[in-house]
């Protein structure tokens, strides 16, 4: 099936991805410069400039770090956005869990050509669906088919659905069977498509294969090694605990919605990681540096394929965008959104340098872009 004949997502979903293309191939001129001296306040200025309630941003490299911030971290108040604020980092989490599958894979635990079916028989079926036609590596990849979960989950789709939802539980089974409802998107492997559903499938298979479930694998293997205190897989807790900004959702209207409460269990392995653009910053220098994953792993991650879902230009690979650069060549990342924050983080194919942004509420197109513009300067290292 074309693109223009799916249905779009907007939740969870990198559709930010698309403005970086604009960006990238006319230049850096997206964003007005303000007037302040420091470049990467002057790109965080530009953001909260297109309507954002608060922004925050910070680059790395050896050596260095630098941290800019606009807005509150509260409608209506005074409070600034702190420093290293926790905040729902959306879909950046399918990074996690591709890293997590491909550290399996390296140890002859689970193979890339294995089949839904083998590892989870039965789970992926009915309206054409079928589980022994797709591979572990087209779900990481977003080639499987699998039909999108989101449309189902009332509390991400209306201000009266997330107020009568947002204390709902969901377990893994009933997602994909929620997902089921739908028929494919095309025969796996045929195509691309965005699929939340798929990651929920490889958190079931990293469960099936280990023993333990997803949120333990991912702390043992990643958070605990790396040291990121900041991050967490909160389950079905539904409050961010320790410093944050609140986050606000409009759902399509004029009205902003204080959207910071949600239980999570929607998007285990697709969407529900709590992290601080420190602990981000930290995670893709150690992925892209090969300090996660053998080189093997490593190499099969980052080889991509085109998107053209998202635009002419971008390259998916397993768990990571790739994204290109006005400065020539691209880098590896991904933009996560779920209810209010949305973030934008990559790293240079080396991992020596990094950027992340996060904002509280939804702003337009042009706050996309603007975010885009700052991934942009940031990493051709413009202003090193």
């Amino acid at each position: 099936m074309g693109v223009s004949g799916r249905r779009r997502r907007r939740l969870l979903v990198p559709v930010g991805l698309a403005a970086l293309l604009v960006v990238a191939s006319t230049g850096l001129t997206a964003a007005a410069a303000p007037s302040r001296a420091d470049p990467l306040q002057q790109q965080v200025d530009a953001i909260h400039d297109t309507g954002t309630v608060g922004v925050l941003a910070e680059v790395t490299s050896p050596g260095t770090r630098d941290i800019a911030r606009a807005g509150t971290a509260e409608m209506g108040s005074g409070k600034p956005m702190p420093q290293n604020g926790r905040f729902r980092i959306g879909s950046a989490t399918k990074t996690f869990t591709a890293a997590v599958m491909l550290q399996l894979v390296s140890e002859g635990r689970v193979s890339l050509g294995d089949t839904v079916q083998r590892w989870l028989p039965g789970v992926v079926h009915g309206n054409g669906n079928d589980g022994s036609r797709i591979t572990v590596r087209e779900l990481l990849q977003h080639t499987s088919g699998v039909p999108e979960v989101l449309p189902y989950i009332p509390a991400l789709g209306s201000a009266d659905g997330y107020r009568t939802e947002r204390f709902r539980s969901y377990t893994p089974e009933q997602l994909v069977g929620l997902a089921m409802r739908t028929p494919p998107e095309f025969p796996p492997g045929t195509d691309w498509s965005y699929s939340n559903t798929n990651y929920i499938l490889a958190a079931m298979i990293i469960q099936r294969a280990t023993g333990r479930s997803w949120a333990q694998e991912v702390d043992d293997r990643i958070i605990r090694p790396l040291g990121l205190t900041g991050t967490g897989v909160p389950g079905a807790f539904p409050f961010i605990t320790g410093p944050h900004a609140r986050s606000y959702a409009d759902f399509g209207t004029d009205t902003s919605t204080d959207v910071t409460a949600l239980d999570p269990s929607m998007a285990v392995g697709s969407g529900s990681i709590i992290s601080t653009t420190h602990d981000l910053s930290r995670f893709y220098a150690a992925l892209l540096g090969g300090r996660l994953l053998a080189p093997a792993q490593l190499d099969a991650m980052t080889t991509t394929m085109p998107a053209p879902e998202l635009g002419d230009g971008l390259r998916y690979g397993l768990g990571v965008g790739e994204i290109p650069l006005s400065c020539g060549g691209s880098y590896f990342g991904h933009v996560g959104e779920l209810l209010g924050y949305h973030s934008w983080v990559g790293a240079t194919r080396d991992g020596t340098r990094t950027a992340v942004v996060y904002t509280t509420s939804d702003g337009d197109a042009d706050t996309q872009q603007a975010m885009g513009t700052l991934m942009d300067e940031e990493l051709c290292g413009s202003h090193s």
